[in-house]
């Protein structure tokens, strides 16, 4: 007899098999498109794409408003200490540097130059042209400027060429106030008589604020600054360094634009959210795609995914988009207190906001790897980047080796040479073939063995590293060029998703696909359509259906003959 329910049982389960292998391929077929195909197999709209088209043009566009912005604050920051190196700076010269040193070399030069300052502090407001005045606390109360000597404790007395040094050190003050009378020199005369034997350095420190009223007239709030001043005379040197410090904006009425900015910022927030959203969406999404992949690998061949496949699946730019959604969100936020004036540190602002502009544009790259121009330096980058790592990694053994003997040796005789991080960034302009003869010529020629050592140096870094090197290093990323194009041609060797995703399917008409395996759910991270999953079902089921006729039908007809034979044989047997 024919046992109908086992049968039906069996097969119903190999077709189950088969439409669960063609949903897989088919959803790895999706995943894989680009955005117009995945338009015209599914009508599925690309959201990321039009996200990201959106957000370059919003971050851009608050990356240069802030820019602007911040442009004004380091100008006045800048023209600021310029000008309190000109008032407080005795014979200052106007040279445009962080920290200015001037030479004295005699004790009147000393106290002459500690008078100076002293004096012009006092007369600060007949000199100033600008909006500044002298520091106050948070009770209104003007605050003083402090002298402080540093001395050996005792006496060094040079007899017979030796000194008795005492090396603990003590620390005299003197506070004066800004308001001080014109007697303040006689009064403490004692104070100023220095013991220049014993004496360590001079630090003079005080506090001005001042106001940027240029924000003004871009209908901006104005900023305030509070300014610590340290003017410093160790020994016989002369160094005076003026630092500031941005500060918070005091109560000012917000202007309407104000609201205009937060709101804009706002938007690029949201934006950001939806980006770093859609992106770790896809994430899932692709690891749950490399979980069924893994499963029918190990149930059908027994092996697990190569890690070629694997990377395929891990998709290196949504990470990118998502760190970078993440750090332009912080410097939005950031932004939004500095236009609130509840923050002050624009660098910290300038650097989320720059590093995350850097990255969303390094991310449209992979739109346009889907053209094939364009694909051929993409990938010739990611086919060259590990080896010119690893290449990197050698050639920087021998650079740092050359860096630390050139700062070694030629350290005390070439100003280009004096710290490591010079001596670096020398070399690497001398890579670049930049500033070569200046390099030899600066060298001073006092020691004729440096002068020698300096040449062999030089010599052999250049010719090293320029003739060698550097052709290396194109080396690689030509053969790297001439890879991709060769196998632009012949092809890649397929892989275990390749061969599996150009596997034609047993029914040819089921062209339909769905996001899920059958049975199971659309979730939100789902991108289905629940009709493709019916259609896909009817028609398997359909044809399974048919099938199991036609099969019942052979069947029962091999049955009735061979009941046919058989009772044919017995009537002969009988007759």
């Amino acid at each position: 007899t024919f046992k109908r329910p086992r049968f039906l049982q069996s097969f119903r389960m190999a077709h189950y098999d088969t439409i669960k292998d063609e949903s897989l391929r088919d959803d790895l077929k999706f995943y894989f498109m680009n955005p117009c195909e995945k338009y015209r197999a599914r009508q599925h709209i690309p959201w990321k794409l039009g996200v990201q088209i959106l957000k370059i043009i919003m971050i851009t566009t608050q990356l240069v408003l802030f820019g602007l912005n911040n442009q004004l604050v380091v100008s006045y920051k800048e023209e600021s200490m310029m000008a309190l190196k000109h008032l407080f700076v005795k014979d200052y010269g106007g040279e445009d540097e962080d920290s200015y040193t001037a030479a004295v070399y005699t004790q009147q030069d000393v106290h002459d130059s500690l008078i100076f300052i002293l004096d012009q502090y006092f007369q600060l407001d007949q000199l100033s042209m600008g909006p500044i005045n002298y520091g106050d606390d948070a009770e209104d109360k003007l605050l003083p400027l402090t002298v402080c000597m540093e001395y050996y404790k005792k006496s060094v007395e040079p007899s017979d060429e030796v000194y008795n040094i005492d090396a603990e050190v003590e620390t005299v003050c003197l506070s004066l106030e800004s308001k001080s009378t014109k007697q303040w020199k006689t009064q403490n005369a004692s104070f100023f008589e220095l013991d220049f034997y014993r004496l360590i350095d001079i630090k003079v420190t005080f506090q001005l604020k001042g106001i940027n009223l240029r924000t003004v007239r871009l209908r901006e709030l104005p900023d305030c600054y509070l300014f610590y001043v340290k003017m410093l005379l160790l020994f016989s040197l002369f160094i005076a360094s003026v630092t500031s410090t941005h500060t918070h904006i005091i109560s000012v009425a917000a202007q309407k634009n104000t609201h205009y900015l937060l709101v804009f910022d706002c938007l690029v927030i949201m934006v950001c959210v939806t980006s770093a959203v859609l992106c770790a969406r896809s994430i899932i999404l692709a690891v749950r795609l490399l979980q069924r992949f893994s499963m029918f690998l190990l149930e059908n061949y027994g092996h697990k995914v190569s890690e070629s496949d694997q990377t395929e699946f891990l998709n290196s730019w949504y990470v990118l988009v998502i760190v970078s959604d993440l750090m332009t969100i912080i410097g939005s936020v950031l932004k939004i207190e500095i236009q609130a004036k509840n923050l002050t540190n624009y660098d910290v602002c300038s650097i989320f906001l720059g590093t995350s502009t850097l990255m969303v544009w390094i991310s449209v790259i992979r739109y346009l790897g889907y053209f094939e121009k364009y694909n051929v330096l993409i990938l010739t980058m990611k086919v060259a980047f590990p080896k010119v790592l690893r290449f990197c990694c050698c050639a920087g053994m021998i650079y740092l080796g050359y860096t630390f003997c050139g700062w070694i040796v030629l350290g005390p005789y070439h100003e280009k040479f004096e710290q490591l991080s010079r001596v670096a960034e020398c070399l690497f302009s001398l890579l670049n073939g930049d500033d070569m003869f200046a390099t030899f010529a600066q060298l001073k020629d006092k020691n004729t063995l440096v002068w020698f050592f300096s040449r062999i140096y030089l010599y052999s870094f250049i010719s090293m590293f320029i003739y060698m090197v550097l052709s290396l290093f194109i080396a690689l990323i030509n053969d790297s060029y001439e890879t991709v194009k060769k196998y632009q041609k012949v092809g890649l060797p397929l892989t275990d998703l390749q061969k599996f995703l150009r596997e034609q399917p047993e029914l040819a008409d089921a062209a339909e696909c769905s996001q899920t395996p059958v049975g199971v759910s659309c979730s939100v991270f789902c991108c289905c359509r629940r009709r493709y999953v019916y259609r896909h079902v009817i028609v398997l089921f359909s044809k399974a259906f048919f099938h199991t006729l036609l099969h019942t039908w052979k069947l029962r007809c091999t049955n009735m003959s061979d009941s046919t034979d058989q009772g044919f044989a017995q009537g002969q047997h009988v007759s």
